[in-house]
């Protein structure tokens, strides 16, 4: 299948996890891909190219704005243009776990910088070649933690929420570009960074509380996020904006 076949995407976070999923699957489908990551992307380029993809990797903060402009042109130098963004970079792995008035203030910093600021700052740099070219799909991940109210998580809660938020509101502000920003709601996704959240125990009790919450009884892999915004990127998905897919299972429903 070649169907982002002539599109550029850019993916933040996309060294690792489910970055690393839909750079792999947006070079299968024939994207030429932009790998922005804080950690070195070079594997993940090495990784694409080796079965045939075209991507290049550049190293960022998306915390940054001159980092998130510095992704936008290394898209622009590299492949001449940018369709199509993928804000997936977030800080998850290593976050503090604890009531919301004994969260570490640098932990609660953290997770806004990252997870919102580093959204907020992507697309900015994302806004002009992309309005100029009359064309783009920018797709924001967020969480289905947003609409459970998950304890002891609220930092991650509310800069996910934020996320979700700014996505209705930048939605109507590309009114009339042709670029359509859209969120992804994933729910708990087995990945590294989740797998080291607590002991062996801990984690499999959560898994077990989690797959009793789901009405699809296996857990999430990061390939299972890769449709829904494979869809929200694509031509067919051209009337969708300012929505949101949650893509867990089933806990979140309605």
């Amino acid at each position: 299948m070649r169907d982002f076949a002539d599109r550029v995407v850019l993916i933040t976070g996309g060294a690792q996890g489910i970055g690393l999923a839909y750079v792999k699957a947006f070079a299968d489908s024939g994207a030429k891909v932009v790998v922005a990551d804080l950690a070195d992307p070079s594997s993940a380029v090495a990784e694409v190219t080796a079965s045939g993809g075209v991507a290049v990797g550049t190293q960022i903060d998306v915390t940054k704005a001159s980092d998130a402009h510095r992704a936008v042109q290394c898209a622009l130098e590299s492949f001449g243009r940018l369709d199509i963004l993928v804000n997936n970079a977030a800080y998850y792995g290593g976050m503090s776990f604890s009531t919301f008035d004994e969260i570490p203030e640098e932990d609660w910093d953290r997770s806004m910088n990252v997870n919102l600021k580093g959204v907020w700052l992507m697309c900015g740099a994302a806004a002009t070649p992309m309005r100029a070219q009359a064309y783009g799909r920018i797709i924001n991940i967020a969480s289905n933690v947003v609409f459970m109210g998950k304890p002891n998580f609220l930092h991650y809660v509310a800069s996910k929420g934020a996320v979700w938020a700014l996505t209705n509101g930048m939605s109507r502000e590309f009114a009339g570009t042709g670029v359509t920003v859209n969120c992804v709601a994933p729910g708990y996704t087995t990945t590294t960074a989740t797998r080291s959240m607590g002991t062996p125990e801990q984690v499999q009790e959560l898994e077990e509380q989690i797959l009793e919450a789901q009405s699809v009884k296996r857990l999430l892999d990061a390939t299972d996020m890769v449709g829904a915004v494979q869809y929200l990127a694509s031509e067919g998905a051209a009337m969708v904006t300012g929505q949101t897919i949650i893509v867990d299972g089933g806990v979140i429903v309605g």
